[in-house]
């Protein structure tokens, strides 16, 4: 009671990301602060929600994951219950289709994970404050892309089209089609039919305008590749510790994720393509 009476004024800030070594970075740079106070930590999205009930953040800060849906679906339905509660999503996306969703499902702030470690409280201030803030880069991305003109033919270049063509969910698809994943194995994982996988897969395809799932897959493989390098940058100096291409989970994982039923999985999903230390972690 005398601790709340005393420092009534801090921003209480609650961390959601997978990696304990990134969470307890951020979270140790933002207790520094004068004004600001980590509440609790969270290492996954379902952690987040019990955690948040609990300490009552007026922030949460939270990495976007490579299977971008989850992230999305709880940004969503955060601001639908808890209209008050700033969302601030730091990523190591350039791509500025990442910033505009997370945006769109009601993230206040986006930071880039390779910005300076200062522009994190920063950016925390100034969506408490009722503003939004986006990284330099963000910015400087989506103002690029506005003075762009549209092709008369409505065909983007082909670096842009095909992500912003794909739904959430099929982004996340592609993610796993890229990773190795076969239909049967993305179908248990997402607790979908794989009717319902194969119908994307196809939607994808159109998208894309591939004639086949084998450029389909290798499409998305070189993605996936590109999107590990994006994040082996915020390495400083991690040249040996490049990471290897995940492969598939093998069938008896899939068996015991299917035993277990949907919930969860996406869980194992997000945790099956970690994200390396940020400069924040320094």
């Amino acid at each position: 009671m005398s601790d709340s009476s005393e420092q009534p004024s801090k921003i209480g800030i609650l961390v959601l990301d997978e990696q304990p070594l990134l969470r307890q970075g951020i979270s140790d740079y933002l207790n520094s602060q004068p004004d600001m106070m980590v509440c609790a930590e969270a290492e996954s999205i379902w952690d987040a929600q019990s955690k948040i009930a609990e300490c009552q953040p007026q922030v949460l800060v939270t990495a976007l994951r490579l299977g971008a849906e989850d992230s999305l679906k709880l940004i969503k339905k955060l601001k639908s219950e808890m209209p008050p509660l700033r969302i601030l999503v730091y990523s190591a996306f350039a791509e500025i289709i990442f910033a505009e969703r997370a945006m769109r499902a009601g993230a206040n702030g986006y930071v880039m994970k390779q910005a300076p470690r200062e522009e994190l409280p920063i950016a925390i201030r100034e969506i408490v404050k009722g503003d939004i803030y986006v990284s330099r880069e963000v910015a400087l991305s989506a103002f690029r892309k506005s003075l762009q003109p549209r092709p008369k033919n409505n065909h983007m270049s082909r670096s842009a089209a095909w992500i912003e063509e794909l739904s959430n969910r099929e982004m996340h698809i592609f993610q796993l089609l890229g990773s190795g994943f076969a239909n049967r194995q993305i179908a248990t994982l997402l607790g979908l039919s794989v009717k319902t996988v194969d119908s994307h897969q196809e939607n994808i395809k159109h998208k894309l305008h591939l004639r086949s799932c084998a450029e389909l897959r290798e499409r998305a493989a070189k993605w996936v590749e590109q999107t590990f390098d994006a994040e082996e940058h915020v390495f400083s100096g991690a040249g040996p510790q490049r990471k290897q291409k995940l492969p598939a989970p093998s069938a008896s994982v899939i068996e015991e994720l299917a035993a277990k039923g949907a919930v969860g999985t996406a869980a194992f999903v997000s945790q099956t393509f970690p994200t390396p230390p940020a400069p924040y972690a320094q």
